[in-house]
């Protein structure tokens, strides 16, 4: 990529180039969530930009003819930032269940786990108290949510927002790679510890970590793509450049551990986000090879 920078608020780019005026990619601000969500079906798509993100990971086809390198295996980068969206951004067989138009601004839209419609009644028993509590509401057994492990090639440490991702001093062109999760959240403390898949200073061979990744939700489905988020739709592009590698399987994590991280984690992070509409356009996909 060409000379980048990055805000506070989000990883930003324009014609290629990060501006540190310009509106964050991932930024979490209700502000930038209010953003052209009706308008993904309506004019002509944005011209002159790569392949976007959130896509069906069940279909390989896609036209845009942008290509940018594959990020390194996220082993090999630095983890940079943990953030979570309510509802799936992806679509897969295991969540293809659409929860609906919502707000029209990205919040209780997406895609829910199959699995989540099949849960017993302890595993949706209520919880004590509120869970990752934000302005458009919490979380609450049966929901689905979908995680985003970000990484980058610059030599930083975990921190708050897509703006920890790089170093205006000695980084300004990064590598992002995301790593991707389908969860179901279920009031059960045999399922997984979400704190377990968290960051807590680990460090491996000198770069920065998760504690885990999940591995029996099937093999990565990896691809070309952007930015997610609902500041973006069909007419508004991100410029970003990210590989992608998200797990086409659900899994069943314990609310509480969530909530858990929700109060207490080092990228300031209490909430769940909204989503970015399904990109179906294929002059707006990349091909997954």
């Amino acid at each position: 990529m060409a000379l980048a920078k990055f805000t506070q608020t989000g990883i930003i780019v324009a014609l290629g180039l990060f501006s540190m005026n310009s509106i964050a990619a991932e930024g979490h601000s209700s502000s930038h969530d209010k953003m052209g969500w009706h308008a993904e079906e309506k004019g002509e798509a944005c011209k002159g930009f790569g392949p976007q993100t959130p896509r069906n990971i069940d279909s390989k086809a896609g036209e845009n003819k942008r290509i940018f390198g594959t990020a390194p295996n996220s082993s090999e980068m630095n983890l940079c930032n943990i953030h979570l969206h309510k509802n799936a951004e992806h679509k897969a067989t295991a969540f293809n269940i659409y929860a609906g138009d919502g707000d029209g601004h990205g919040y209780e839209s997406g895609y829910q786990c199959g699995i989540s419609k099949t849960l017993s009644k302890a595993e949706m028993a209520p919880t004590s108290g509120a869970i990752c509590e934000g302005k458009h509401g919490g979380l609450k057994p049966g929901d689905t949510i979908e995680v985003h492990w970000v990484h980058t090639s610059c030599d930083v440490k975990p921190g708050a927002t897509l703006g920890s991702c790089l170093s205006d001093k000695d980084c300004l062109n990064p590598t992002l790679r995301v790593e991707t999760q389908v969860f179901t959240l279920v009031n059960d403390s045999n399922a997984l510890d979400f704190n377990e898949m968290d960051y807590d200073g680990n460090v491996i061979n000198g770069y920065h970590q998760p504690k885990s990744l999940p591995t029996n939700t099937g093999k990565a489905v990896e691809f070309l793509g952007s930015t997610t988020g609902p500041s973006y739709n069909g007419q508004k592009c991100s410029t970003a450049q990210v590989t992608w590698a998200v797990r086409p399987e659900c899994a069943k994590v314990d609310i509480n551990t969530v909530g858990e991280w929700c109060k207490d984690n080092a990228f300031s992070e209490d909430h769940a986000h909204g989503v970015r509409k399904l990109v179906v356009n294929p002059k707006l996909l990349s091909t997954i090879k």
